[in-house]
């Protein structure tokens, strides 16, 4: 089964919703560093916990499955970007900010590990105005 795609087309105002997932300049860096060593074929999922601690996750081709159970978000630097459905029923109303601290992160699992990196993901509540373009309700107070 193929993976849920959650990015918007143009909102019947004529402006284009909001991005789902952004990344800093620090993030596009490492990627493109990961795209020299790797090829430009990799693809990121939004862990939802456990040993990766709910992690931003970069992977090569083949390593991860996409399916009916997942959210394709958007790209960054060229790479498609995936959330387990679960999870983006909660994160729905956010925009995630994928950055990079220095170490290993939660998990080994990502590309980025022997770097020295790790793709950490920030969050902030869409505006009620992003919201309505996404055409997500407001979460209740």
């Amino acid at each position: 089964m193929k993976a849920m795609d959650a990015v918007d087309s143009t909102h019947a105002s004529g402006t284009p919703p909001p991005p789902r997932v952004v990344a800093t300049p620090a993030a596009l860096e490492l990627l493109a560093l990961l795209q020299a060593k790797h090829g430009q074929d990799l693809m990121f999922h939004q862990s939802g916990g456990c040993c990766d601690n709910s992690a931003a996750n970069c992977y090569l081709p083949g390593e991860i499955t996409m399916g009916a159970g997942d959210v394709y978000l958007g790209d960054i630097g060229g790479c498609r970007f995936y959330m387990g459905k679960a999870q983006y029923e909660t994160w729905k109303h956010t925009q995630l900010i994928i950055d990079v601290i220095d170490g290993h992160g939660g998990g080994t699992f990502s590309l980025e590990g022997p770097e020295g990196k790790a793709f950490h993901t920030r969050s902030r509540v869409f505006s009620p105005e992003e919201l309505a373009a996404l055409g997500i309700q407001p979460p209740a107070p």
